[in-house]
């Protein structure tokens, strides 16, 4: 890694202005004095956030289209995308492990072919429906939706190599994934400092390695922070993903201490959202950008 341009020092200095966990990526630190550790940066959690009636209304799928262009249209400097495989080995985005809970299809997205998922639609039910038309696409698709060039926003790759299908229970799902989306990302034209692509899967992080070694990789902790922390060490990934019940000031500082970069994800209404700006993370995926926009004193664009 070149020391004069780190591909952390040059993504936070192209962003200086990106329910719940913690990311956390190593930290280059900058040769120039003139260059600044930038406020918490915003990520819009699944885009909009998940289906939700109130505080505040979100009528937009997670993970689709049009509630990843809403955060970004909001303000947020990037997206987490959730990421399941096909059976057909295409990357779509979808969260839940079934489509029976928001699709009008059924069973696990790794039992569709690509073409059979994309004529599946989202499904929140009469309420959220009345306010989108969104289907099931291909990470592809969306990423080339997505804006390019200097706009480019930051994308989180979150990997659900989890499935409650027969289909997924193969030891091969999780390599096909990782050459699926190294193939896909090597033709993209989003540069590695604006990505971050994370698993829970120890073995999944050295596949993706291997294949897309410029890539920030990520490993999550959702119980035992010293373990997972220990874990994220040995493996040398940039990223540990935190819960949300996991994370405090102080282990924040901690996971900063041993060269990570700290970032939150969760948080919908002010009072989450502000324990989550209080443990001091580099950056926030959030359930609710307006209001994380809000608390940082970060003026909301007009959509």
């Amino acid at each position: 890694m070149a020391r004069k341009n780190t591909f952390w020092a040059v993504g936070l200095l192209a962003l200086a202005g990106v329910g719940g966990y913690v990311h956390v990526l190593t930290r280059a630190v900058p040769e120039a004095p003139t260059l600044q550790r930038p406020a918490i940066t915003v990520i819009g959690h699944a885009g909009s956030g998940f289906f939700t009636p109130l505080n505040p209304f979100n009528p937009l799928p997670p993970s689709s289209l049009a509630g990843l262009q809403r955060a970004l249209a909001r303000g947020a400097d990037g997206v987490e995308i959730d990421v399941r495989l096909s059976r057909d080995s295409v990357p779509f985005i979808y969260h839940d492990p079934t489509l029976n809970s928001m699709s009008t299809g059924e069973g696990c997205v790794s039992q569709y072919t690509a073409a059979e998922l994309e004529t599946l639609a989202y499904r929140g039910g009469l309420v959220y429906d009345l306010f989108h038309d969104e289907h099931l696409m291909r990470l592809q698709t969306v990423l080339e939706a997505l804006p390019h060039g200097p706009n480019a926003p930051i994308i989180h790759l979150d990997l659900h190599e989890d499935d409650n299908c027969a289909a997924a229970t193969s030891p091969s799902r999780s390599p096909v994934l990782v050459r699926a989306l190294a193939r896909l990302l090597r033709t993209s034209s989003l540069p590695p400092e604006r990505l971050l692509i994370l698993s829970m899967n120890k073995k999944t992080v050295v596949a993706l390695r291997q294949q897309l070694p410029a890539v920030p990789l990520g490993l999550e902790i959702t119980k035992d922070f010293e373990k997972g922390l220990q874990t994220a060490i040995q493996q040398k990934v940039q990223a540990v993903v935190v819960s949300k019940d996991v994370i405090t000031p102080e282990r924040s500082g901690r996971a900063r201490a041993a060269g990570f970069q700290v970032i939150v994800f969760g948080g919908r209404s002010p009072k989450a959202v502000a324990r989550l700006v209080s443990c001091r993370p580099d950056a926030i995926e959030v359930d609710n950008v307006p209001e994380l926009l809000a608390q940082l004193g970060r003026r909301l664009p007009q959509e």
